[in-house]
């Protein structure tokens, strides 16, 4: 929820109005928890099918380095592309999990689908804010269910076992 509300803040609210320092502190905050985040899906979703997290999980890290190169031309654009593919493989591993349920695998399948939308960088232009909006509302909605409902325990034993 840190990541979301890090970004939320950054992106909408103090966009172009914060300094060097308060920039840079926000990018290691989101940074910091987009790799937590990705680690913790890894071992949630391992269960599922472990080379699929596996992917999805480098796909995010591949992501995550291109965003931090933000020198390069389109590298932020490319970078939310590769984060879109990390959360379209997560709404599949959510639906095909057992301990989570499947109609939840939409939310982050959505949320990839916005992230893609910035590959293009005009399209990405055309439809800001609005893909942002709305990824950062699927993925909060995601978010949120795990910090509340959490996963079903004993399916997430019993498909690990598998």
């Amino acid at each position: 929820m840190l990541l979301l509300l890090t970004a939320a803040c950054t992106e909408f609210f103090f966009r172009g109005r914060l300094s060097f320092a308060a920039d840079l502190a926000a990018g290691i905050i989101e940074v910091s928890c987009m790799i937590a985040v990705t680690l913790l899906f890894y071992d949630i979703f391992k269960p599922v099918n472990r080379r699929l997290s596996l992917l999805a999980a480098a796909f995010n890290f591949v992501a995550v380095t291109l965003e931090l190169l933000r020198f390069l031309p389109h590298g932020v654009n490319i970078g939310l592309g590769f984060h879109g593919f990390y959360w379209i493989l997560i709404g599949y591993l959510i639906f095909r999990s057992t301990f989570l349920p499947r109609i939840l695998g939409a939310l982050p399948a959505i949320a990839g689908l916005c992230w893609l939308t910035f590959l293009p960088p005009r399209l990405a232009s055309y439809l800001s804010p609005y893909n942002l909006a709305a990824v950062l509302l699927v993925e909060g909605l995601v978010m949120l269910w795990l910090l509340v409902m959490g996963v079903n325990v004993q399916r997430w034993k019993e498909q690990a076992r598998a």
